[in-house]
């Protein structure tokens, strides 16, 4: 007897590209990261764009660079609406956007977290914080 594979179900849904997001802030699955809420960065002013990454070391940075006392986190998520190159990494530091550095107006639904990553050295991280005040005065963003 010879048998067919068939699907006996609806074809599977497209895989939508996840990035991550580095953070301080306590989220769940499913929640959607929005603008208009208090940055985690530089003057905590209204968060015009929020900003998702396709590398782990640049989301690593962004948890390590938060400011607030929670602990840091690494989420994944996928972003509801159109993307673009984050102009204060790449435009006007990286050419080319090395840093795979993206911002959104759109919210962005997380989906996971990265539970396990290494952090940056000690040394590492303070030369970084010592960079951005200097070049930035705080970790604002250049372009809204």
């Amino acid at each position: 007897m010879v048998m067919e594979n068939k699907p006996t179900e609806a074809a599977p849904t497209t895989f939508a590209q996840t990035f991550f997001h580095g953070t301080k802030a306590d989220l769940k699955l499913g929640e959607f990261i929005t603008i208009g809420i208090n940055s985690n960065y530089g003057q905590k002013k209204k968060a015009e764009h929020i900003y998702l990454t396709s590398t782990l070391d640049a989301a690593i940075w962004g948890a390590e660079l938060a400011q607030g006392e929670g602990r840091e986190r690494i989420y994944l998520v996928e972003p509801t609406g159109a993307i673009e190159d984050d102009p204060d990494l790449t435009d006007k530091k990286f050419p080319g956007n090395p840093t795979r550095s993206y911002r959104s107006i759109h919210p962005f639904k997380v989906v996971g977290e990265v539970a396990i990553w290494q952090g940056h050295s000690p040394e590492k991280l303070k030369a970084m914080k010592d960079a951005v005040a200097k070049h930035t005065k705080g970790i604002d963003a250049i372009e809204d």
